[in-house]
């Protein structure tokens, strides 16, 4: 296994939104092209393309056919929400293994009018509840014994971590979507780009206490790309390429360790804390020495117990860190200053690479008017229940 860096050489995403007007592979393509330029690179340049997308098959071959097919290995990635991040991860072990000096990750998602996704209430035929298979005996209480839609698990989750360490109320996971809403404004490419009064999220559609329609991501069509390069071949390449490289100190993937416990609820915490561990000492920084933070707000409840899991805050303290303000762009650890997956959007095989694009975006000063300032070391993070949570921690070039 090479012991050199691996480091981001171009990388995009698309607009978010609605894009009726293309197709999933061209959506892909829009986004891969837009990395390879960003990068100063074309395709023949690519040894190795994974691609993630959860609701098609084949992504890989079907953009390569879009954007040059050069006979390259191709990895097709599922792996729910945290598929972007898993194919950016894909290239980089393609690289530390030696086996490519520069790869394409890509993630691309259509779901525009796909409504809530991850289940929802089951259809009984009988009073009693009889297990079947292994997902049937625990999918199947659906309705009867809690939820495996994904508002209603996000919102027991929020609520969960109030009923423990006390101090939450609507009105603070409200608050935290505000947030997320004001920094939207300063982004051109979210989904939606406009500002909401906390009494306009509170009043809002209710979908799963206490999340409102705002509180929740908003599920939409968008692509995200990255080209990624040995430290080996960086140093063969152009000084402006080199300029605007930036370092991958950490690519961490995590699933579900054994414990026992409830087998309904999925446990959030400890999959993101272990994550979070590896990947501040597989980068050799603390939370402390983050600039800045794009972490997985499917929900406004979600981004409350990841203050607590990324160790933004000691242990229990997430109210306490949110209430001081340091989440904010102004704060010490700004978060979700994109406006996160409740304004930006949620195209979920897109996410994983698109929140690594905004951090990407700060540490080379080219981030606009929501640039932070001095940004040097950012955090990206994404979870997708099944189990897996993806991090990288990113750091400017010197």
């Amino acid at each position: 296994m090479s012991s050199g860096d691996v480091w981001i050489l171009g990388i995009t995403m698309t607009k978010f939104g609605k894009r009726p007007d293309v197709e999933t592979d061209e959506l892909a393509a829009e986004a891969a092209l837009g990395a390879l330029k960003d990068g100063g690179v074309t395709m023949a340049d690519m040894q190795v393309l994974a691609a993630g997308n959860l609701f098609g098959s084949g992504i890989g071959q079907k953009l390569q056919k879009q954007i040059g097919q050069t006979g390259i290995p191709v990895f097709n990635v599922a792996n729910a929400c945290a598929t972007g991040a898993t194919a950016l991860r894909t290239v980089m072990m393609a690289i530390k293994a030696g086996e490519a000096d520069m790869g394409l990750a890509v993630g691309v998602e259509k779901l525009s009018g796909a409504g809530l996704l991850g289940g929802g209430p089951a259809s009984f035929d009988t009073q009693t509840w009889t297990p079947r298979g292994t997902d049937g005996a625990v999918m199947d209480l659906d309705g009867r014994v809690g939820t495996a839609g994904m508002p209603g698990t996000f919102a027991q989750i929020g609520m969960e971590y109030g009923h423990k360490y006390g101090g939450v109320s609507f009105e603070l996971f409200a608050r935290i979507s505000e947030k997320n809403h004001a920094h939207s404004t300063l982004n051109p490419l979210a989904a939606y780009s406009k500002a909401m009064p906390l009494e306009m999220i509170m009043n809002d559609i209710m979908i799963a206490y206490p999340n409102t329609r705002p509180m929740c991501s908003a599920n939409c069509d968008g692509a995200a790309a990255a080209v990624l390069v040995s430290d080996a071949k960086l140093k063969t390449l152009d000084p402006d390429q080199r300029r605007r490289a930036v370092k991958v100190s950490a690519s961490v993937l995590t699933s579900d360790p054994y414990e026992e416990g409830c087998q309904v609820l999925p446990n959030v915490n400890t999959l993101t804390r272990r994550a979070a561990q590896q990947a501040y000492d597989a980068a050799g920084v603390s939370p402390s020495d983050l600039d800045l933070v794009e972490l997985h707000d499917c929900f406004a409840t979600a981004e409350l117990v990841h203050y607590d899991n990324l160790m933004l805050c000691p242990e229990g303290g997430a109210v306490d860190f949110f209430e001081s303000g340091a989440p904010f762009r102004d704060g010490s650890t700004p978060v979700n200053v994109s406006g996160g997956l409740q304004s930006k959007g949620h195209p979920i095989s897109a996410t994983g690479i698109a929140n690594v694009w905004e951090i990407a975006h700060h540490l080379r000063g080219e981030a606009g008017p929501r640039q932070i300032e001095g940004a040097r070391v950012g955090l990206a993070h994404v979870i997708g229940l099944g189990s897996a949570c993806g991090i990288h921690i990113l750091e400017k070039a010197s």
